[in-house]
């Protein structure tokens, strides 16, 4: 009989069902990482979602046959470890094809039209004290006749581009796999970035992708440009952002994602105070109907497993 073991549940805000097998099932709402390998001793299938599972915590734990991560990014388990052990990664893929790129236009859209600086003027009066009808004192830009560069041209990045064409933009993409779409421009990301009026990232983290926005990739944009990012944090270098967005290097940005999450103190992003700027926290993924769909992919994951075919394995 498998041994279940969820060591976050509370990041979760949906209903999980329990597998169609005998099994036994223990969750905590969320597990330190001096907790995991204690609260693991026995389990035979871990579910994570941003716990690290290290390879200092598979080595105590000889029982373990499955990790089911509870995400699309695996970056917080040691894949060679589990692999070393014959242990099966599974993680979840293209649930949130819905949420994640509203989430994203609706970031572009808020900059373009300069929403946030907008709104603080009316909280500060200064509409109501106006001797005309409206304010006009921040750029309002349209998305038609615009350029979208995309940077990773995968199931994220196909449904922002389409979302992008509906506005009446022109798409222009990096992918590393050919690209079989002739409503896009395939190019370099030197020419994407030079030539783009928002630049969007749909990238895992990797050793290659990691900081590979910098200042000299800032400093390549158009001084009105967007960067996007609701992908993962660590593609950009954030100090570098930072003091291209207080310079005036690129025209804003509108990120969902930081370097180090929950954040930690110091971090520049969390400081800057601009109208230019805006930053959620981790949510692009999180609508309702995103997080069940993930819910019920994560426990098809762990029956697959256990009927022997296991599935979405990384």
């Amino acid at each position: 009989m498998h041994s279940i073991v969820f060591l976050d549940r509370d990041s979760l805000m949906a209903e999980v069902r329990r597998p169609a097998f005998e099994h036994a099932w223990r969750e905590h709402g969320a597990t330190s990482a001096g907790q995991v390998a204690e609260r693991l001793r026995g389990a035979t299938i871990a579910i994570t979602n941003k716990v690290p599972l290290g390879a200092a915590d598979i080595d105590q734990l000889p029982e373990l046959k499955m990790v089911a991560v509870a995400a699309t990014g695996t970056n917080n388990v040691d894949l060679d470890a589990c692999r070393a052990r014959g242990i099966v990664v599974s993680n979840i893929r293209n649930y949130s094809l819905v949420s994640v790129p509203e989430h994203c236009l609706s970031l572009i859209l808020a900059l373009r039209r300069n929403l946030k600086a907008y709104g603080a003027d009316v909280d500060a009066g200064r509409w109501q004290a106006s001797s005309q009808f409206c304010l006009l004192d921040h750029p309002i830009a349209d998305l038609a006749g615009s350029r979208l560069g995309i940077v990773g041209y995968g199931a994220l990045g196909k449904k922002v581009a389409a979302l992008g064409r509906a506005f009446g933009m022109r798409v222009a993409v990096v992918s590393r796999s050919p690209v079989d779409d002739a409503d896009v421009d395939v190019m370099t990301l030197g020419e994407l970035l030079a030539t783009s009026d928002v630049v969007s990232l749909h990238l895992p983290l990797t050793a290659q992708t990691t900081n590979m926005i910098g200042a000299r990739e800032l400093a390549g944009m158009k001084r009105t440009a967007l960067l996007i990012n609701t992908a993962r944090g660590g593609l950009v270098d954030e100090a570098a952002l930072a003091k291209a967005l207080t310079d005036g290097v690129i025209g804003g940005a509108g990120f969902d994602v930081l370097s180090q999450e929950p954040p930690l103190p110091g971090n520049p992003l969390l400081s800057l105070r601009l109208p230019n700027f805006i930053l959620t926290p981790h949510v692009a993924w999180a609508s309702a109907g995103a997080m069940q769909t993930l819910a019920d992919m994560l426990i098809d994951n762990v029956e697959a497993f256990e009927a022997g075919k296991p599935q979405s394995v990384v």
